[in-house]
């Protein structure tokens, strides 16, 4: 009986071992630091520094052979890729990977990591990406209906044929991925479809759509609303508040009758069907999978954005469809970044950005991204368009913050890190640790630089602060000056207006308002220091390279008029540098 115990027992090992041998290995996974979430590749974590292609840019061998070599010259790490369902499988059932495998060869060769975006089912919204053969055949997979019975170019998220269709070229995708990257690891993450939502209506009014909207809302979503109350989005909370939180009924009975109940509806039924495509991720290759997001920007109403995609307010419903989505992920092209990041960077919901609109800005949004909200990556869209000149902000930004990636991935998720980030308006930030107040600014807020008042357009100036130890910073990005003081000062900031960069008065701005301040300033201090309050002054502000290590190498003292005199550190527009700041103390 033993022996025979034993003999299953070795049996069952052997076969977990040769099943194990099977699966592909995993490269990329998230991992919790902190309050952070870090994307760990090949067990270090990764910052991605990254650039999504434009919609056609890889639909065609030659021009991924001539693309990918400049990204590498403009400092990637990392490139988001279209895959596309018509090319892949432009025949039923025959399947093509072709593009995939130029695209897997060419991120190897210029030292490259890919991110997959699954351009099937949906891209945009639109069906434009599914097959001609299913296009043609809307009968078998019927589109989706406005209020008015118009059909429209959206594949319904209601017809298992649509859904079956799209798995089956996803699922073989996905097994030829596997097989071909089990070894190198070259793919990061999946995206699965493209900026999912409902146009011109809210949501689906097509038969089948029309019977799920009647019915009561499924159970799990219930419950998942009573367990998680506190943490609701506000709107989603309103919604339900305002109906008594029932626990029963449909839709309409559970969060009233309006477009935001219909696009309730629609973010959770595409969300399911998402959620059915992430699971086969997970079983055939298990990276890291995330879905993107068109904004609801302008004051427009669901239906005239795309409706009941993996936006801000409806987190909560995808979060609940969707468990095996790691990453709801913002594609920003509109006004107000820093509110739009605020929104996607939650506890459970790590920021990274995978389109954004490619401009000279980039490079300082990066560093505010990774310093602030301890984000994943950044990515401009159709990066192929971008400057790959060793002077482009965005080359130098990528530059430095590869360089920089040892430390800001040491201290991600530890609170020591604050993102910058000005402009023309939004000057000026406040920063307190423990007594000291570090003042930040734009950098044309300083006097004597002439573009600051030549009439144009300020660009975007940002960087990272970083507390190394008590009294020790590292400042990094471009575009910025930052004042240290202790609680107990106070700075006349009418004075320091009107002084030169030598620190002397200028002529002709007013003597005896400075006479005054000066008078004001010289009180308080002698106050303070008669109350035995301390002061800070930069003890060394030093240039350095970020060793592999994350340890420093001096390049040069910033001192005299680089730092003000003592009064302050910066870092000039145009210019990307990473300073190591060390205060003193005195009374």
């Amino acid at each position: 009986m033993l022996m025979k115990t034993m003999k299953k027992l070795i049996l069952s090992i052997l076969l977990t071992v040769l099943a194990a041998g099977t699966l592909p290995a995993q490269k990329s996974i998230l991992q919790k630091q902190g309050c952070a979430t870090q994307l760990v590749v090949n067990g270090k974590p990764f910052l991605i520094l990254g650039g999504e292609l434009g919609n056609s840019s890889a639909s065609a061998t030659q021009d991924i052979e001539h693309i990918f070599p400049k990204l590498h010259r403009m400092g990637l790490n990392t490139v988001l890729v279209p895959a596309y369902w018509d090319l892949t499988e432009p025949v039923e059932g025959q399947y093509d990977f072709t593009l995939t495998d130029k695209v897997l060869e060419q991120a190897r060769k210029n030292n490259l990591k890919v991110i997959f975006l699954w351009f099937g089912v949906w891209k945009n919204s639109m069906s434009c990406y599914a097959p001609l053969w299913f296009k043609e055949n809307s009968r078998k997979y019927p589109r989706a209906h406005t209020h008015h019975g118009k059909p429209l170019e959206i594949a319904s998220a209601f017809s298992e044929n649509v859904y079956q269709a799209d798995h089956r070229a996803f699922s073989h995708w996905m097994e030829h991925i596997a097989a071909n990257d089990k070894e190198e690891g070259t793919v990061l993450m999946i995206q699965i479809e493209n900026e999912i939502g409902m146009l011109e209506d809210a949501r689906d009014y097509s038969p089948e759509a029309e019977k799920a909207f009647h019915a009561d809302v499924p159970a799990s979503l219930t419950e998942y609303l009573q367990k998680n109350k506190k943490t609701l989005h506000p709107q989603l909370l309103e919604k339900w508040e305002s109906q008594g939180c029932r626990k029963q009924g449909t839709w309409q009975e559970l969060f009233g009758d309006d477009l935001y109940t219909d696009e309730l509806f629609m973010a959770w039924h595409y969300a399911r069907y998402v959620e059915r495509l992430a699971q086969t991720a997970r079983n055939i290759y298990n990276v890291p999978l995330y879905v993107n997001a068109a904004m609801n920007s302008r004051g427009r109403k669901p239906g005239e954005y795309p409706s009941a995609g993996p936006l801000a307010h409806l987190i909560d419903v995808w979060h609940c469809a969707a468990p095996s989505i790691d990453i709801l992920a913002p594609d920003l092209y509109d006004n107000g970044f820093k509110s739009w990041v605020a929104q996607y960077h939650r506890p459970n919901n790590p920021l990274f950005i995978p389109e954004i609109r490619l401009t000279d800005n980039n490079g300082v949004r990066a560093f505010y991204a990774f310093g602030e909200h301890d984000a994943l990556g950044f990515s401009p869209f159709s990066i192929e368009d971008g400057a790959d000149e060793d002077n482009a902000p965005l080359v130098q930004s990528y530059k430095t913050l590869k360089e920089l990636m040892p430390l800001l991935t040491r201290y991600q998720g530890k609170g020591l890190m604050h993102g910058l980030l000005f402009d023309q308006e939004d000057k000026e930030r406040i920063l307190t640790d423990d007594d000291l107040t570090l003042t930040c600014r734009h950098y044309f807020t300083l006097p004597w630089d002439s573009r600051a008042t030549d009439g144009s357009t300020w660009p975007e100036g940002g960087g990272i602060v970083l507390k190394l130890a008590k009294n020790e910073y590292l400042v990094a990005g471009s575009g910025i000056v930052i004042e240290f003081t202790k609680a107990s000062e106070r700075v006349d900031f009418q004075k320091q207006k009107v002084l030169g960069e030598d620190g002397f008065v200028l002529s002709g701005n007013g003597t005896a308002t400075v006479e005054a301040g000066r008078e004001k300033a010289e009180k308080e201090t002698l106050t303070s220091a008669k109350n035995g309050k301390e002061r800070c002054g930069i003890g060394f502000a030093d240039e350095v390279n970020v060793n592999k290590d994350g340890s420093l190498s001096y390049l040069r003292r910033q001192s005299g008029d680089q730092t003000h005199q003592g009064r302050h550190v910066r870092i000039s527009v145009g210019d990307w540098k990473v300073l190591h700041v060390k205060l003193y103390e005195y009374k």
